[in-house]
Formats: structure tokens, sequence, C-alpha cells
């Protein structure tokens, strides 16, 4: 029987599967949710490099939010605003290994309403 490390593994290959196939050069907003923290990076695949990040750890949000979904809806649109300012404005979605619904599904509908397009 599979364990949840397992599982977790297999639902994340297989998002990045499908994202590779519907790229078409976008760069990739990639989440990652703990018990205490949620982050969120853009990373430009081709070059090999992250174009901006945001998480619960910042100065900016340190303290203020938890790893809630008020505190995935501040990263979603601190990550939107700092992406703007790096010029990226469409991008494709990794949840990773993460069902999508609260904390992810707050911090993806708050990146949209920064004005993210995925």
């Amino acid at each position: 029987m599979a364990s949840n490390k397992d599982l977790f593994e297999r639902r994340r290959r297989r998002a990045r599967y499908r994202l590779r196939q519907r790229a078409n050069g976008r760069p990739r907003l990639s989440i990652h949710r703990s018990s205490q923290h949620i982050y969120a990076q853009i990373i430009d695949d081709e070059a090999g490099r992250t174009l901006a990040a945001a998480s619960t750890l910042d100065k900016d949000l340190r303290g203020k939010v938890g790893c809630t979904v008020d505190g995935a809806k501040a990263v979603g649109k601190l990550i939107a605003e700092r992406a703007k300012a790096a010029g990226v404005e469409k991008v494709v979605f990794d949840r990773g290994g993460f069902i999508y619904h609260g904390r992810v599904k707050a911090l993806a509908e708050a990146a949209r309403e920064g004005g993210l397009d995925f």
C-alpha cells in the first residue's frame, strides 16, 4: 500500500507533467504549503531562476498572518505585486501535490485578483 508521501509525490509529478505540456514558455507559479507557513515562487524554468517570491515569513507579513486562508490571500496579493514589478503577467499555476482547495485555492484566487493571468 502506498504511503501518504508516495501519493503526494505521484500527484506532484502528474501536475508538473501537465504543466510542461501547457506552459508555452510561461513561468510557473509554484506553491508550497507547510503546517505553519505558505510559500509562492514564480520560476522561469527555461532560465532556471526565480523571478519573484513571497511567503508568510516575509517582513511585510511576519507576525500579522499565519498559515490560514487569510495568510494565503495576503501571500497571493503580494506575489502578484512582485510579479508585475518583475514584468510577469501570465503564468501557469503549479499546485505541486497539494489539492486545489482551502489555502491553495485562496492564494490562487488572490493572485488572480492581483492581476496574474493563469
